[in-house]
């Protein structure tokens, strides 16, 4: 059996339509540049309000990944 180690990063997606999607972006955007991306947590939800309604999405994001082993 082999341990493992990981390294969290935080991000801030962001989304005019839904919290998912904001996310999601989060989420497309780190698996671009960081590889062995494993699991999130949503650390904070908040958004623009305009006229009322909500203007803007944004969730910040804790990300886990594996570190690689050497050698």
């Amino acid at each position: 059996m082999h341990d493992h180690v990981y390294k969290l990063i935080e991000l801030t997606g962001t989304s005019t339509t839904t919290i998912e999607d904001a996310v999601q972006g989060a989420l497309a955007r780190a698996h671009r540049t960081v590889k062995n991306l494993r699991w999130f947590q949503v650390i904070e939800t908040r958004g623009d309000i305009e006229q009322g309604r909500v203007k803007h999405w944004q969730v910040t994001l804790k990300i886990g990944f594996k570190v690689d082993d050497e050698g």
